[in-house]
C-alpha cells in the first residue's frame, strides 16, 4: 500500500499539483519539475492502451486514476531502462526528445484548472527540508565521545552553507 501511495503522489504531482508553481502560459523550466512531468506523462501515455492510468473528468476537475499498479511499475522499469541506455550510449537526441516531448509544454486548459483549484490553498507551492548538521564532540585526545545535532536557522542558511562546503567549482570560472 505504501508503494501505491508513492505512485499516486508522484503521478498527481507530475501531472497536476506542480503546475500551481507556474504562471498561466509559462512552460516548465525547473529541472526537477521537468523530470516529474516527463516521467509522469511518459508512463501515462505508454499505459493508455491498457488503461494503466486513466484521466477522469468530474465536476469540472481533472484527476488521474491509477488502475493497474503492477503495469505502472513495469512502465517505470521500462523508462529507467531507456534512460540508462540514453546515458550509456550518450544518445543526446533521445534524451532531448523525452524532456522536450514530455516535460516542457503545459496544457493551458489544465493549467488554468489547477490554478483555479489552488486559489484556496494558503501554503507556499514549494517545500524544503531542514537537515541537521552532525557535529562530533571530542575529548582531549581527539577521540569522538558524542555527536551533537545542530539545525540551521532556516532553509536559506542551510543552502548557503551547502554551497560553501560542497561546491566543487571555483568561484571564478
Amino acid at each position: 500500500e505504501t508503494g501505491k501511495a508513492e505512485y499516486d503522489g508522484y503521478i498527481r504531482n507530475g501531472m497536476l499539483v506542480q503546475l500551481r508553481r507556474l504562471k498561466l502560459g509559462d512552460e516548465i523550466e525547473e529541472a526537477h519539475m521537468r523530470n516529474r512531468a516527463w516521467v509522469s506523462r511518459w508512463v501515462y501515455e505508454q499505459g493508455m492502451a491498457d488503461s494503466v492510468i486513466v484521466k477522469v473528468e468530474r465536476d469540472g476537475n481533472t484527476y488521474y486514476d491509477i488502475r493497474d499498479y503492477d503495469k505502472l511499475r513495469v512502465l517505470f522499469g521500462d523508462l529507467l531502462r531507456e534512460v540508462q541506455r540514453i546515458k550509456s550510449q550518450g544518445d543526446f537526441e533521445a534524451g532531448k526528445a523525452l524532456v522536450e516531448g514530455y516535460g516542457v509544454k503545459v496544457d493551458p486548459e489544465l493549467h488554468a484548472q489547477v490554478l483555479k483549484r489552488a486559489e484556496s490553498i494558503t501554503s507556499a507551492p514549494y517545500a524544503g527540508f531542514i537537515q541537521p548538521d552532525l557535529v562530533p564532540v571530542t575529548d582531549a585526545n581527539g577521540t569522538i565521545t558524542d555527536v551533537k545535532v545542530e539545525y540551521p536557522a532556516d532553509f536559506v542558511e542551510q543552502m548557503l552553507s551547502y554551497g560553501e562546503r560542497y561546491s566543487t567549482l571555483p568561484d571564478d570560472n
